[in-house]
């Protein structure tokens, strides 16, 4: 989005600036008081968040205009998974494996963001996480760095579609400049403590995706690595970031992050933590004031170059300029009326959330029967408007979610009974409310039970110890089990559960996740085989917390058949690519193009599938490689492709994918991408743990 030619446009508009007023353009702040208002008539500020309507946003922007500065401002907002129409968390939504329909998820976002004056997004977060316990796993793609870059690209080319001329354009921010996923504990904000080989195979790559797809702009996290807070990385922002993957766009502190640096103890002060910030990189100082205060007389002191206030603004500039803010700054304030929530945004909303969903276990009770004389509906989340929006759900509002109440009874006709009772809170027991479930339970043909996280235990600073279902749910479904075996259990949560015990004694489980707004018409659909399943884990279940982290593509050790631990199985409860049907698929004859090749030659690697049930379905076919012996120990598995095909009742199809250097390289210890002569695993199956398998020898 920003290029040599933008930049050198705004170098020309920052030659006729003062001091002052580059220095507004590094400084955002997310509210709006009198402080604020004066720096806006000033010009000396460059952008907003937390700001909203388009009203509010034109009177700021006609404020700033009319200042001597006269540069428009950029007016970022968190849109996660949705702006007023509301799409499942990204997590959900990365197990549909439908990189399509994410971008298209995205660009409705912007496209309804931007119609109520919002010009710079915070996402896509495109941190890789192996740890549940972390409460920003909700907003990212899972555990795996192909995946996960695939999606980053796709969520940047939907941010950025910017397909109108009536506003200005939309710039993504892609999520959290690095090594956020990898916070100790799973505890937000926490030090990471990872070598530069794990920054670069598992952290660094959907960043550089994401840069390659011209994000327009990053932004840098709040932890540690390694000794340095991101803030003040100089290593990580100049020479990585910009040195290495040549981003030309704005980077962006997170929430107060720069002065953030006195709490790591890596500043005494904000004039220390300003003169670092700048000094590593960071372009715009995110609420903080700490910029604003201090700059000026940084500069003036000999202690800062001007300089590198210079390079931060024209960066800044060279964004606006891509945005199209200097000829469109203003918009509309009525056509947010002819965008929002139409019916084709609902539509896809719907879509996503079906695509979204994974059935772990179902020992043949699902897809239930529209002429069952009566089922039971138990949970705390079974008539909730609020929770299943999920957590960061920007403007949504809870009268648009249709419940799984609602959706269940617009699947069934007046004669079925329906028999409804909330049992419990989410963490909390109700007096009577287990008798009374019991005797609805007891009652019905069979149970549907909706339990799980609500909205707000996941997402920024909201981790969790122990990742069981709460405790006043696990006591209602192991009351209500007593009385009635038939029991589906639908889980609404943000994060992997640990559900061992729920695996062993219950027939169905559908993994629901926070779907949005449409959640109560996708998971009936589900449920009652309108929709058949075809969503898979982007990341693992383990079976205790005691196994994280726990993830597919891991190191061999020097005794890999050795007992990991005593009392549990070293396996997943559910792996990464792992996702049931109401279908079955069959693999066979997988096949090279050759069997031994020469550095730099390309084959094909294929294997056809069968849908062997009696249902048409979708499969996400999954392509891993495994290096069996090189210079530098590799992963037991790494995905390298994927492909979502639709069978009916006895079709086969052929599926094919290209191994070449891209798929076969590895950085060698000097950090370069090459490929070694050897030995390696081609593996096509349903997911990390099953599938076919060919040997390929790689020789000069």
């Amino acid at each position: 989005m920003v290029n040599e030619k933008l930049l050198k446009q705004a170098r020309e508009i920052v030659k006729n600036m003062s001091l002052e007023e580059k220095i507004g353009q590094l400084v955002q702040y997310g509210k709006l008081k009198e402080r604020q208002w004066d720096l806006v008539k000033k010009g000396q500020i460059g952008s907003f968040l937390n700001v909203s309507g388009a009203k509010n946003i034109n009177e700021l922007q006609r404020e700033i205009l009319n200042s001597d500065c006269k540069i428009p401002l950029i007016i970022g907002d968190d849109v996660i998974h949705g702006y007023k129409t509301i799409f499942p968390i990204p997590l959900a939504l990365s197990c549909s494996f439908d990189l399509e329909l994410i971008e298209e998820t995205c660009a409705i976002s912007s496209e309804e963001a931007s119609s109520e004056g919002i010009n710079m997004i915070f996402a896509p977060m495109i941190d890789i996480a192996r740890d549940p316990r972390w409460g920003r796993v909700a907003e990212g793609a899972g555990e795996d760095p192909y995946l996960g870059s695939e999606i980053a690209k796709a969520r940047v080319r939907g941010y950025q579609r910017n397909n109108w001329n009536d506003r200005p354009f939309v710039t993504a921010c892609a999520k959290h400049y690095i090594a956020y996923g990898a916070a100790e504990g799973g505890r937000d904000y926490n030090g990471a403590d990872v070598s530069e080989r794990t920054i670069r195979e598992v952290y660094l790559p959907p960043f550089k995706a994401a840069i390659e797809e011209g994000c327009g702009s990053i932004m840098c996290s709040f932890n540690d690595l390694n000794g340095e807070p991101l803030s003040g990385n100089e290593y990580m922002l100049r020479k990585v970031l910009r040195d290495e993957l040549n981003f030309k766009g704005v980077v962006v502190s997170d929430w107060e992050s720069v002065e953030e640096l006195i709490d790591h103890g890596f500043a005494e002060d904000k004039k220390e933590a300003a003169y670092k910030g700048i000094k590593a990189g960071v372009d715009i100082d995110m609420n903080s004031g700490t910029y604003e205060e201090n700059l000026y007389n940084l500069v003036k002191e000999g202690l800062v170059d001007e300089a590198l206030i210079d390079e931060a603004a024209e960066r800044i500039i060279a964004l606006k300029l891509a945005l199209n803010l200097f000829n469109i700054s203003e918009i509309d304030e009525k056509l947010s009326e002819k965008v929002i929530r139409n019916k084709k945004y609902i539509d896809v909303a719907l879509e996503a959330a079906r695509k979204s969903i994974v059935l772990l276990k179902n020992d043949g009770i699902l897809p239930l029967s529209k002429n069952i004389k009566s089922i039971a509906l138990i949970g705390p989340l079974v008539d909730d408007k609020v929770n299943p929006l999920g957590c960061w759900a920007c403007k949504g509002d809870p009268k648009n979610v249709v419940t799984v109440l609602e959706g269940i009874k617009s699947k069934l006709s007046e004669d079925v009974v329906i028999n409804y009772s909330k049992g419990c809170e989410i963490l909390e027991e109700i007096d009577g409310g287990i008798e009374e479930a019991k005797k609805v339970a007891e009652d019905s043909e069979v149970v549907v039970m909706v339990l799980g996280e609500a909205g707000n235990m996941s997402g920024e600073n909201n981790n969790r110890a122990y990742l069981d279902i709460p405790k006043p749910q696990k006591r209602l479904l192991e009351e209500i089990l007593k009385v009635n075996k038939r029991v589906v259990l639908v889980l609404m949560n943000g994060r992997p559960l640990t559900l061992e015990w729920e695996d062993k004694n219950l027939p169905a489980i559908v993994e629901a996740w926070h779907l949005g707004e449409q959640s109560g018409n996708a998971i009936a659909d589900i449920l009652f085989g309108d929709f058949n399943p075809s969503g898979k884990l982007t990341i693992t279940f383990p079976r205790c917390v005691g196994q994280i982290p726990i993830y597919y593509n891991h190191k061999n050790t020097g005794r890999p058949t050795f007992k990991k631990y005593l009392d549990v199985e070293e396996t997943p409860l559910y792996p990464f690519g792992y996702g049931l049907s109401y279908t079955k698929f069959e693999y066979f004859d997988l096949e090279l193009s050759k069997e031994e090749i020469k550095l730099g030659e390309k084959i094909i690697a294929k294997a056809k599938i069968k849908n062997v049930g009696d249902r048409e379905g979708e499969e996400i076919v999954q392509f891993y490689i495994r290096d069996i012996s090189a210079s530098i120990t590799r992963p037991v598995k790494e995905l390298k492709g994927f492909k979502k095909i639709s069978l009916k009742p006895g079709e086969v199809k052929e599926v094919e994918f290209e191994i070449g250097e891209k798929e076969l390289a590895l950085l060698d210890k000097d950090y370069n991408f090459v490929v070694e002569p050897g030995t390696f695993k081609i593996c096509i199956g349903p997911n990390s743990v099953e599938g076919l398998e060919k040997e390929l020898k790689v020789v000069k």
